[in-house]
């Protein structure tokens, strides 16, 4: 967790380009009610860098000195039950001005760690409950920043939306309920090839907002000289960006003042409601969401009434991940359908002033604003339309890389296939959701308790629960054996045999990894049409369920991981559909690299439920070792069934060809078999229910 701003720090207005990002964050900071910021980008556009940059910005605060929730003193309508209890009896709150904190959330970060535990050691040494707070205490007033918020478990994700929407955080622990105030800018990141958020979670962000890298000569080379600027010195560099940054942080502290008497009338708000109606928006958060960045932009450019500009931009940054799609389906907001729902709406008065206050509101006044890199690298990002952002540079890089060969599109998906357990079935009652399994992890959420013969995760309230009864013996018994003064008594004596260790659960990932074989055996009569197909309907279960994918390719004489186990599937949809065929079929090396990758996730998450599905004729021509081609494929089948990694063979063999080679494989693998014309009659379902309950 980092706190302090005082280290130095790339100036937000020293970034390159990016003006849709720095205008996001910007109205954030002026009005924490538009419930923060989701920016999703590939790695090194400086997402990390923007962040930090904007902390530097925000101004002071003056809080109570001695409270641990950053209380404002002249504010009793939102102080903290102690504050509170101390203005009531008309004691006087000491206070002092600090900077507005910069509070950066781990992956790894517990639930008691971000929204607050009990105080063991002074419920032991003092026999009283006392709450002890969490990252949500010590950000209230200030900023959180979430680096790779996708990868966060999706019940953290909610706590932390949920505080930021309300405004509040509500505790409940080991008998203890409290609530405190905790309104902050929340800011996300995510790199979207490591996979994506729920939608319902996607939701609760107010704003979100797409970069790429820089594709111009110029802005990468301002990116080069002001990052190196940057590294010979930073204090000077800092120095030369100085009066931008207070340029900067004095607008928004104007907008800030101004953001209360900004009017909108009915007309403003009828023309939200028909946009997102007629752009199929669900629920009601965006129309709400909307009108705060509309009257926030409003207040940044100086004006106390609503423009058709404000509306424009404000639907363009909180509607694009809003909006209904279907699985894979690029999401972009169509700019001129807004701009004609607008004037249909009766605001086509002021839509030929959009572009010039678009203008007006770019931030600062230098030439184009530079940037440092985040995540390492240090280049630069443009904006584009969410969710549409590098689709043709990762086609056009994948096919350069994976040779020559013929390309074919995905015929009609079939229906969508659920790799689900008859107790996942019996658990799940909604879409997104797998088993729950105990953990032994310390993330996951706490059930119940138990006895265990060394205890790591500490549940105390049934602990105390256990000693309660024995308190009155042991005291006596430790009075008789120890005379010790009253004040130095403990107040609860524990014993080994009282500890219980807590019982968490979380949601099982699968980690499964299609194997598709890309050999001129598949290009025959176009066969290759209908594997993609089914992998494609398979991966759109993967989509609901959140599973980490993975997919390789075998070829000539060698196998290609296309994409590594991710939860992006939209990314393993692109990559499958660029995949050529072509040559020999080296079916055990195909087959030992799918192993290679699952046992690598294993290892590092030993919860994880790993499934190979191989979609193949069955037939092996290239060998590895000396053996026989096919006598290989089996010994590595065998293999791969010793280590208990369950598998689907899917035959795609033609059904004028019945030679039994991948029924044969199945049987090595141990795993179910299926001819790739079931897939749409529903006989795979059951074939992979089985799998993934052995």
């Amino acid at each position: 967790m980092s706190t302090s701003v005082l280290r130095p720090v790339y100036p937000f207005t020293a970034l390159v380009g990016q003006e849709r990002l720095k205008q996001a964050l910007i109205l954030n900071a002026i009005n924490s009610r538009i419930g923060g910021v989701l920016i999703r980008g590939e790695k090194g556009t400086a997402k990390s860098t923007a962040v930090r940059g904007l902390a530097r910005l925000l101004p002071a605060i003056t809080v109570v000195a001695d409270c641990p929730y950053s209380c404002q003193a002249d504010r009793p309508a939102g102080l903290c039950v102690t504050c509170q209890r101390r203005n009531a009896t008309g004691e006087p709150l000491p206070t002092l001005s600090r900077p507005t904190r910069l509070v950066e959330l781990p992956v790894s970060a517990s639930e008691d760690r971000v929204v607050g535990s009990l105080d063991l050691e002074h419920a032991i040494t003092e026999g009283l409950r006392r709450f002890e707070p969490g990252l949500l205490a010590h950000v209230n007033r200030g900023l959180l920043y979430v680096d790779e918020v996708n990868l966060l478990d999706d019940h953290l994700v909610d706590l932390l939306l949920d505080a930021a929407a309300m405004g509040v955080n509500t505790v409940e622990r080991e008998g203890v309920s409290i609530s405190h105030p905790a309104r902050f800018i929340l800011v996300g990141t995510m790199n979207p090839e490591e996979g994506e958020l729920r939608p319902q979670l996607l939701d609760r962000f107010g704003l979100a907002v797409e970069v790429t890298g820089l594709n111009d000569v110029p802005s990468r080379v301002a990116v080069i000289e002001r990052r190196f600027a940057y590294e010979r010195d930073p204090q000077a560099f800092m120095a030369y960006w100085q009066a931008e940054e207070d340029t900067l942080a004095a607008r928004i502290v104007a907008a800030r003042e101004l953001l209360p008497i900004v009017q909108m009338d009915g007309s403003d708000m009828a023309a939200v409601a028909s946009l997102c109606i007629e752009l199929g928006v669900d629920g009601h958060r965006a129309d709400l969401t909307i009108l705060e960045t509309a009257r926030t932009h409003a207040a940044w450019s100086g004006r106390t009434q609503l423009g058709v500009a404000d509306i424009r931009l404000a639907a363009e940054l909180a509607l694009p991940h809003r909006m209904r799609r279907q699985p894979f389906a690029e999401i972009k907001l169509d700019e001129q359908r807004v701009a004609a729902i607008l004037e249909r709406s009766g605001k086509s008065a002021k839509v030929d002033a959009s572009d010039e206050l678009k203008k007006k509101a770019e931030v600062g006044t230098k030439t184009e604003q530079g940037e440092g890199g985040d995540d390492e690298t240090g280049s630069g990002g443009q904006v584009t339309p969410l969710g549409s952002a590098g689709s043709a540079a990762v086609n056009e890089q994948t096919s350069a890389t994976q040779g020559s060969g013929k390309q074919f599109e995905a015929d009609q998906l079939f229906r969508t296939r659920r790799l689900e357990s008859q107790s996942d079935r019996q658990q799940r009652r909604a879409p997104g959701k797998r088993t729950r399994t105990r953990t032994t992890r310390k993330q996951g959420r706490y059930i119940k308790s138990q006895r265990v013969a060394r205890v790591t995760d500490l549940a105390f309230d049934a602990t105390l629960r256990e000693a309660a009864v024995y308190q009155r013996k042991r005291r006596d018994e430790l009075l008789h054996t120890i005379a010790l003064p009253h004040r130095r008594r403990p107040k609860v004596l524990l014993r080994s045999s009282d500890l219980r260790q807590k019982v968490r659960v979380r949601r099982t990932r699968n980690a499964v990894c299609f194997v598709v074989d890309a050999s001129w055996s598949m290009a025959a009569d176009e066969r290759m049409q209908a594997t993609k197909a089914a992998v494609l309907s398979l991966l759109r279960d993967a989509y609901q369920r959140r599973d980490r994918v993975g997919l390789i390719s075998f070829q000539r004489d060698y196998a290609r991981i296309l994409l590594p186990l991710t939860n992006s599937v939209e990314l393993a949809q692109k990559r499958l559909q660029t995949m050529p065929t072509g040559g020999k079929t080296p079916l055990a090396r195909g087959m030992l690299t799918a192993f290679e990758l699952l046992a690598r996730a294993r290892r590092q998450d030993e919860e994880i439920l790993p499934l190979m599905v191989l979609l193949t004729d069955g037939q092996a021509n290239v060998a590895i070792s000396n053996l026989p081609p096919q006598q290989e494929a089996y010994q590595i089948a065998d293999l791969i069934a010793a280590h208990a990694i369950r598998a689907i063979v899917i035959d795609t063999e033609l059904p004028t060809i019945q030679r039994g080679l991948s029924r044969q494989l199945a049987e090595h693998l141990r795993g179910a078999y299926y001819r790739l014309e079931d897939l749409s009659d529903g006989g795979l379902v059951q074939a992979i229910r089985r799998q993934m309950q052995s």
